[in-house]
Order: C-alpha cells, then structure tokens, then sequence
C-alpha cells in the first residue's frame, strides 16, 4: 500500500511540474569542437573584435573598413541570434610592431569568437600565428600579400580568410595598364619594405617583363622616408617612363611631390596602388597628384545595392563618403562571419538563449562559404582563405578631386 501510494506522489509531483512549465532538466551542453568554444551567456553579447589602423598616417584605410563592418551590424539590427553584437578591437598600426601588440591583446581574450582584420599584410603576418592559435577566425578585408594564401606556405595560417583580393591579380592588372593603356616599355619600382609593397611590385615587374616591357630598376625607401631626392635621381638615369610605387600614403606622396621637381621624371607616370586611395593622398600631394594613377577593386562591378543602399547609409551614419577603398569589403566579412554563426552545424542554442560557438565549426563553415551574395560580387572560398572576387581597376587622381576617376578598362 505504502509504495503503491508513493507512486501515486511521484507521478502527481511530475505532473505538477510539468505543468508550471519545470520539465526535467535540460542536459548540460558538452563542447565537442576539435579546438574548443565560445560559450555566450543568455545575456551577453557576441564579440567580435577587430585588428586595424585607425591611427596615424594610414588611418583612413582601417577606419573605412571598420566603418563598412559596423554598416552590415547595423543592417542586422545589431543583433545574432537574438544576442547584441560588441564590436570592438585594437590598432595594428599598419606596421608588424602593432600586429605583434594587437594579436598579443586579442589572443588573451577567450571571449572573442572572430576577428576582421589586420588591415595590413606586414601586421597579419606576426599577429596571426597568435590569433590562430587561439583558436580565432580571422578575416580581412584589405591584406593583399600573395603568401598569406599560399598553399603550404609559412604565412598561411589555420582560420585564415580574406575578402580583399590577392596581389597576384592587382600586380598583373597593372602591369596590362601600363603597356595597353599607357602604351609604356619602359618603369621602374619603389617599394617601403613591406610585405604587401614588395610583393606587389615584384609581381608588377614579372608580369611587365612578361608583357614585353623593360623594368629600369627596383629600390626601396623607408616608409617614414621624407627626402626622396637621391632614390629619384637614380631612377631617373634609366630613363622610366613610369614608377610603379605601390606603397603607403606618407612615403607615397612625398614621391608624388618630389618626382615632379627631379630632372628627368618631369614627365613620368606615376603609379600608386590600393594603399594610396584616399583623400590623405589628394591633400598630401597637392597639386602634384593630378595625372596620377592608382590600381584597386573595380567599384563599378560591385551590385546595385553599393551604390542605392550601402553608400547613402555610409554617408548618413558617417558624415562623409567612404575614405578609402575596403569598406565594401568589409561589409561581405562582417556578414559572412555572422551568416556562418547562424549556422546550426556552428551554434547550439540552449533553450535560456545561452550559446554554444564551435570554434573549428566556425572555421569550417567559412572555408566553405560558395556564391555567397556579397557587395563586391560572387564570393566563394578557397580552402586556403581566398574568398575576394578579383576585379581590378586603374583610376587618375586631379588635383583637388576625390575620389579618382576610373580610366581602365
């Protein structure tokens, strides 16, 4: 009698607390993911953080970029799965000292489940094995340095991706403008040191040569560099008919400037690449900017929603037009990062809110990301983190005028 009675409680009590909504308790989440993950409590939000130059001579080009991500936050209402975003980061000064400071940060903080960034090649290169390790996903939308995605090479590194295009394009695009458009044979290089001016201009010269063109000589400067006069006056012996200087604003400009006052280059092309789009450039220059011509994506291949949507929203919330030539790019990170966040197969969600992120799931989900519809175009990943859709252009900057027209193709 006594445990037929006792049965009857148990079923009652059971009874009961299904009713007021107490059902047996939830079984607590185990990670399984190979490299760990980010656990989001029901009220806390998910944190993305970025790595970019937003000081300094350079700053237009992470501040534009960091400009485009908080755009694409804002046209998800600021929100992912039903959690607020935090969108925050660190200067990587454009530099491998501020990669090195910003990647030591990042990594120490496990509540990051993503990084947009570095805004340059020579800080992803340090800051990278860092965040790697961490177990981050990391995307840019400006590094452009061939090795970065370099099957099997030192600099490619696990959770890696970019929206930006690869140099190997921009250089080759350059060196067909040079001999199609301005019908040159003969161009010499500067590069600042860095991994991304190096190598573009290095692809710059193969693909002249290849092309039939003849390349006078290859030197460098000091990115700080203020007087140009004796690498100018070198130059100027072989007789170029255009230099390809595909380096940053501060040594870019004093190029600009001081090659216009160097016998011998009076009237030589000069040749700039997407470091230089700016309006940094226009102002540093003066009137020495006018016929000067800079390669970067093609604007003009981007969808209709660039120029009817992204553009006006960009103007209103920033109070200007864009300042540099990534944003766009940023845009298709930021959302690429979120879409793959949303992904079942990356996030379990507990039935408080709480989220469970899969770190390598993440990793996973973005390495397989195809004919993803972003603002630049058609966006689908190689398994060694190209995900940019490669079409460049050559604009010509006047005097006065930002930003510089398209001329080619």
């Amino acid at each position: 009698m006594r445990n037929r009675l006792f049965v009857i409680l148990s079923v009652l009590m059971i009874a009961s607390m299904m009713l007021a909504g107490c059902g047996p308790a939830e079984e607590p989440y185990e990670c399984t993911d190979t490299i760990g993950c980010v656990t989001v409590a029901p009220t806390d939000p998910v944190h993305i953080a970025y790595a970019m130059v937003i000081a300094g001579p350079d700053a237009t080009l992470g501040i534009d970029s960091r400009n485009g991500a908080e755009l694409a936050i804002d046209d998800k209402g600021g929100t992912v799965l039903d959690h607020s975003i935090r969108f925050d980061g660190e200067d990587d000064g454009c530099s491998a000292e501020g990669g090195q400071a910003a990647g030591t940060k990042l990594a120490a903080d496990p509540t990051i489940v993503a990084v947009l960034g570095t805004s340059c090649s020579s800080a992803l290169r340090v800051a990278m094995p860092l965040l790697s390790t961490a177990g981050f996903t990391v995307i840019s939308a400006s590094n452009t340095a061939v090795d970065l995605t370099l099957p099997g090479g030192e600099n490619n590194h696990p959770g890696y991706l970019r929206t930006a295009h690869s140099d190997a394009f921009q250089g080759a695009a350059a060196a067909k403008f040079a001999i199609e458009y301005l019908m040159v044979t003969k161009a010499a290089t500067i590069h600042d040191g860095s991994i991304y001016a190096e190598q573009l201009q290095q692809v710059f010269a193969d693909e002249f040569v290849k092309l039939g063109g003849t390349i006078t000589a290859q030197t460098a400067v000091d990115p700080n560099q203020t007087d140009m006069s004796s690498v100018l006056t070198d130059l100027a012996t072989g007789s170029p008919e255009l230099i390809y200087h595909p380096i940053f604003i501060q040594a870019g400009t004093q190029i600009i400037r001081q090659a216009r006052q160097t016998t011998g280059l009076e009237n030589t092309y000069l040749m700039g690449a997407d470091g230089m789009f700016s309006p940094d450039v226009v102002e540093g220059a003066g009137d020495a900017v006018e016929g000067v011509f800079v390669s970067s994506p093609d604007f003009t291949a981007f969808g209709s929603s660039y120029n009817d949507k992204f553009l006006p929203a960009y103007e209103a919330k920033f109070g200007s037009a864009p300042l540099s030539i990534f944003h766009a790019h940023a845009y298709d990170a930021m959302n690429m990062v979120l879409a793959c966040i949303e992904n079942p197969s990356v996030t379990i969600k507990d039935e408080d809110g709480t989220l469970h992120i899969g770190r390598q799931a993440l990793r996973d989900c973005m390495y397989a990301t195809q004919n993803f519809a972003g603002l630049t175009g058609t966006l689908s990943c190689s398994e060694y983190g190209d995900c940019g859709a490669p079409v460049i252009a050559a604009y010509e900057y006047h005097a006065g005028e930002y930003p510089p027209e398209k001329v080619w193709p």
